[in-house]
């Protein structure tokens, strides 16, 4: 049995977590053959930089290439240029990256290879505007986007058709040089399309798709936004376009992978994990009611697992924002679990964001204890008036709970841990 205490434990698990989507891991076994002609490199994602250090490390031949990561994301590189712009609401210097990134690939070769390096956060770093939008529409849209609740799936379906380099756009201008993609998922289900909004990948999805997002939302679409849509001419690249003949497309690391890496600490710890899914989606808090209730079950029942034991689970949960707070996914999933459990004896629990960044402050997740709510009465937070104020982090920062990790330089989206002892 574990001699760590149940913060300790959980901490272990998101650093295996973490550290088995590193790019220094994964990128190394997943290079192709150096082509006849040049190798350029490009990307964009929280993981980016990271990605190309690594692949630079390990390429046998010349190369060149422009990178966007997220701001303090960077890391070294010597042939590789590194970037860096605004996530999660787009800027300026992403929309420079991008317009850079599209010259960088014009006019190769069909002996020529792009390397693609692609991962969470890349759509916000590529925002290039289609015909008729600006940027300032794009930022107004994300914001929208981002407290509507609506699913990630749903977000890119609009980001993509709203832009004149995702949905396949910015691989076609490779043609007719061969793309390789490498790509670390933070998406349910690892769908290469709706990975940074699919940049170098064919999208079914149409623009009354994105429409329909948009409906089904409320989300208000400025005038030239809603022409774009309207008229079909924001379509993106289809399957069978010949432009992206010789597209290839490798997942290099996924959220799979880092619950994987986290079920063996628990089982070298005597802690019996139970993964139940990679990717779970939902409003957050209803998804934390759900999870309390396994948690409560496994407890007083030994179902479906007995302690003591560990629940595992990663991918996207949403919040609808109705209050002015501090908040993010996975600590709204932590204060609504801790409602949940109601200070339930035995039970703790870790979320966090892969990257670092839950939401928009710099703090990766928080931790739950059995005496939260008790903690945070004590310290005049009532804990559900900061639940439907959306102000968890602020809740959180006082009981001393916050998980600050700086960035990670990986993205494999959220990670979750209920122990049961």
């Amino acid at each position: 049995m574990t001699t760590m205490t149940p913060r300790e434990l959980l901490a272990s698990m998101f650093t295996a977590a973490v550290d088995a989507a590193q790019p220094a891991l994964c990128i190394p076994r997943n290079l192709p053959a150096p082509p006849k002609g040049r190798t350029v490199v490009i990307g964009a994602g929280k993981a980016s930089a990271a990605m190309a250090q690594a692949l630079e490390r390990s390429w046998p031949g010349p190369l060149s290439g422009l990178v966007v990561t997220r701001y303090g994301y960077a890391v070294p590189c010597e042939r590789i240029e590194i970037v860096e712009a605004a996530h999660p609401v787009p800027d300026a210097a992403g929309r420079e990256a991008a317009q850079r990134m599209l010259r960088t690939v014009r006019g190769l070769s069909a002996d020529d290879l792009v390397i693609c390096l692609i991962s969470g956060g890349g759509s916000a770093l590529l925002p290039l505007p289609g015909e008729g939008v600006t940027l300032e529409d794009k930022q107004a849209i994300n914001r929208a986007l981002l407290a509507s609740g609506a699913s990630i799936t749903e977000m890119n379906c609009v980001r993509r058709h709203l832009s004149a380099i995702k949905g396949g756009r910015l691989a076609a201008a490779c043609h007719p040089a061969r793309v390789v993609n490498l790509l670390i998922s933070d998406v349910p289900g690892d769908n290469p399309m709706d990975i940074a909004s699919g940049p170098t990948v064919a999208d079914p999805t149409t623009c009354a798709d994105a429409l329909e997002v948009v409906r089904r939302y409320g989300i208000d679409l400025p005038a030239g936004a809603r022409r774009l849509l309207e008229s079909g001419m924001g379509e993106t690249v289809k399957p069978g376009n010949r432009r992206l003949d010789h597209v290839d497309t490798h997942i290099v690391a996924s959220p799979q992978m880092a619950l994987e890496a986290a079920a063996d600490v628990a089982r070298k710890a005597g802690v019996t994990p139970l993964i139940l899914g990679d990717s779970i989606e939902g409003e957050a808090r209803d998804v934390a009611k759900v999870m309390a209730g396994i948690a409560l079950q496994a407890r007083r029942h030994g179902q479906p697992v007995a302690g003591p034991c560990v629940l595992l689970s990663g991918g996207e949960t949403t919040v609808t924002i109705r209050g002015n707070g501090r908040g993010g996914r996975n600590v709204e999933f932590l204060l609504a679990l801790a409602v949940a459990l109601d200070g339930a004896p035995d039970i703790h629990a870790l979320a966090g964001d892969t990257d670092g960044v839950d939401g928009a402050e710099e703090i990766a997740g928080a931790f739950v204890t059995p005496d939260t709510l008790a903690r945070g009465w004590e310290r005049g937070l009532p804990p559900r008036a900061s639940l439907e104020n959306n102000d968890a982090h602020t809740f959180f920062r006082a009981l001393g709970d916050s998980l600050i990790t700086g960035p990670t330089l990986t993205n494999v989206n959220d990670f979750r841990a209920i122990y049961v002892a």
